[in-house]
């Protein structure tokens, strides 16, 4: 190798450094020793320090450190600034204590990496204390040292000192102000956020896109639609709407403000979207439970190349949860094997619910033994999942293990919400009374709202009606919305119309326009054989321009999706239908299966009420799911409103004589049929 100089070698160890090639910075060290005798000269061994440190070999660096006899201050922040970089914040505050120890003096490039290492390690006193050297060396003046400074008062959250600190430096830069407003968001302030951003414009400061997007992050968290719009408005005119980030910072503003037509449009105006746009976008989608368009535009990204990160996976697996999106979460839970981050915590969790609300409780117990690291989210989602199927036995045990042994996560609002939800579901009233009675006590939670209508749900399925109604009136909070509604639901089943006239009427007050309480009152009256009363709810309705919701079941086959309504024919397949129809019908016939025409709720003749219940759209939803899935294969059907009793007695025989699971997700819970069973024990 020709003679190289020592610039030509300096450059050859940052050329290391940039590429991140650790074989380049060994080659380049050689040559460095093949030329020069030792010691080397001090702005080499600066050079190789730094080259060391920042590709993590710190054993090598410091090595380099101890044989350079005129150690500088660019020589220990080399050493510090790469620890930091790295994450090793212990060593990099011990490296920070040696260079004082020989009475070198930090710049203002060393104490920024201090002040980093401190908050990281969420260290007070030494942050304080590298504060006080940076005053008594003069260097708190400087711009930089002081914004980092500040940053470190942040995030430990010794507000008072932060204040103090930012209110006493002399001159403020971008990144001081970006800090605070950042830093106020983190911090649950986003009031202060916005009104610094507004000095920041009196005193002439020129916003970047960090400036932006804490405003819109602020917004987001407050809510503050209108304020976030003028800031949109403010970000047109100084011509950011092009910054990328800028962009990713609307689509998840306007998403969080329940705007997400806003969102599609500053989406389609990205000229060249990243990962976090297209992960903003999918993730504006689920928050405003458009979960379909969420899966079309994941699989859209997905077919440009982006690589799927952790965040749009864990988001898309909860599109595919809310959807019932079964075949499409298992395909994502490949790709998430494929990216390599089904190991992370969240995608873990998201995986495990995904499952567990599709109705395939062996999956996701499989993704949630498999998890290495599992946190409160997960145990959480595990739960729910044994909630949905009603198993209450598991989810109790579940929730045991939760809290006791090695585990000892402490349990939070929605972890008793799905335990009083499967308690519920199981009928466990004793068990789920005393678990209710004791949250405040033994886990330290106040009953919410979900709490007291799970537990009204968990008196009315056991037909304790009447005391669920004396349990809303002694609560100490006005009941709300589901409280009623599961009242309600239970005066339907156990057909106790006056108490479900008293709750519906209370509904009716809360949220007027809901089409399916009026319905149910009037099925309820109907079912009771009291046609005037429903007929009067109808015409109610018509009055007051209230339309009944319609009622449909869907499935997936070759992933195209088939929805169904009661009484359709319109199905390109419709014959074939038929005649499965008519095959089912005959042989349940010969098995023992009576029609319950109490399910009819018209006031008609016998033989028209059998023919009413069997045209029901889950019914027709299977017939064509079993013509067309192959054998062997469980049928998924979803249903937008509760099953009727006597399609649910109807599948339960249709599961025994084509010996196939069925599993049915209706608006309330899963059912899963298998030889002439439910997995809800007929407990729903």
């Amino acid at each position: 190798m020709p003679f190289l100089s020592p610039n030509s070698l300096a450059a050859l160890v940052e050329s290391a450094v940039s590429t991140r090639s650790s074989l380049l910075g060994r080659s380049a060290h050689a040559q460095i020793v093949k030329t020069f005798d030792t010691p080397l000269p001090s702005f080499l061994s600066n050079h190789l320090v730094n080259m060391y440190s920042k590709l993590d070999l710190s054993s090598s660096a410091q090595l380099i450190l101890s044989f350079t006899p005129s150690r500088s201050v660019v020589t220990w922040t080399a050493l510090i600034a790469g620890s930091v970089q790295n994450g090793h914040f212990v060593s990099a505050l011990l490296q920070f204590s040696f260079m004082l120890r020989e009475c070198i003096k930090p710049n203002d490039f060393t104490f920024p990496c201090a002040f980093k290492a401190s908050a990281s390690l969420r260290m007070p006193v030494m942050g304080k204390q590298v504060h006080a050297l940076a005053v008594k060396d003069g260097q708190i003046r400087d711009v930089f040292v002081g914004s980092s400074a500040f940053d470190m008062y942040c995030k430990i959250g010794l507000r008072d000192e932060a204040r103090n600190l930012f209110d006493e430096m002399p001159e403020r830069n971008i990144v001081t102000w970006n800090a605070y407003m950042s830093n106020a968001v983190l911090d649950g302030r986003p009031r202060n956020t916005v009104n610094a951003f507004i000095e920041f414009l009196r005193v002439g400061g020129k916003p970047d896109s960090i400036t932006f997007c804490a405003f819109l992050n602020a917004c987001s968290d407050a809510s503050y639609l209108e304020t976030g719009k003028q800031l949109h408005g403010f970000i047109i005119q100084n011509g950011f709407e092009a910054d990328v980030p800028v962009s990713n910072g609307l689509i998840d503003f306007y998403g969080k403000c329940r705007q997400e037509r806003s969102s599609e449009m500053v989406f389609d105006r990205i000229f060249q979207r990243n990962n976090v746009s297209w992960c903003s976008m999918v993730t504006a989608y689920v928050q405003n439970h458009e979960e379909e368009k969420a899966c079309a535009v994941f699989l859209q990204a997905i077919e440009e190349g982006i690589e799927p990160s952790d965040f749009m996976v864990s988001s898309v697996l909860s599109a595919c949860a809310g959807l019932s999106g079964h075949e499409l979460g298992r395909s994502v839970h490949a790709l998430a094997v494929k990216a390599c981050v089904e190991g992370n915590v969240f995608v873990g969790s998201a995986i495990v619910d995904m499952y567990g609300k599709c109705g395939n409780i062996n999956e996701a117990e499989q993704a949630f033994h498999d998890m290495p690291e599992r946190n409160l989210i997960t145990w959480n989602a595990m739960i729910g999942g044994y909630a949905h199927q009603g198993h209450a036995d598991m989810a109790l045990a579940l929730f045991e293990e939760m809290t006791s042994g090695s585990n000892e996560v402490e349990p939070n609002y929605v972890t008793l919400v799905c335990v009083l939800s499967a308690c519920s579901r199981a009928g466990a009233v004793k068990m789920g009374m005393e678990i209710f009675e004791s949250m405040r006590a033994r886990y330290g939670i106040i009953p919410g709202a979900e709490h007291y209508a799970c537990v009204v749900d968990l008196l009315g399925r056991a037909g304790m009606v009447e005391r669920a109604y004396e349990f809303i009136q002694q609560m100490p909070i006005p009941p709300t919305i589901s409280i009623w509604g599961a009242l309600l639901g239970a005066c339907r089943v156990y057909g106790k119309p006056e108490l479900g006239k008293i709750a519906a009427e209370s509904l009716f007050e809360l949220d007027p326009k809901d089409s399916g309480n009026h319905v149910v009152l009037s099925n309820m009256f109907a079912a009771a054989a009291m046609w005037e009363e429903a007929t009067l709810v109808r015409k109610e309705m018509n009055d007051v321009g209230i339309k009944k919701g319609v009622g449909c079941s869907w499935i997936s086959v070759k992933n195209a999706v088939h929805i169904f309504q009661a009484k359709d024919t319109s199905h390109e397949r419709n014959s074939d239908i038929q005649v499965m129809l008519a095959k089912l019908r005959r042989d349940m016939k010969e098995v023992g299966y009576v029609p319950d025409t109490n399910f009819a709720l018209y006031d008609l003749e016998e033989e028209e009420k059998i023919s009413e219940v069997w045209y029901h759209s889950e019914k027709i939803a299977l017939a064509y799911g079993l013509i067309t899935i192959p054998p062997g294969v469980p049928i998924r059907i979803t249903k937008n409103l509760r099953i009727c009793g006597d399609c649910h007695s109807a599948i339960k025989f249709i599961s025994g004589i084509v010996c196939r699971e069925i599993i049915v997700r209706d608006n309330n819970r899963y059912h899963c049929f298998r030889d002439g069973q439910c997995s809800c024990r007929d407990y729903w």
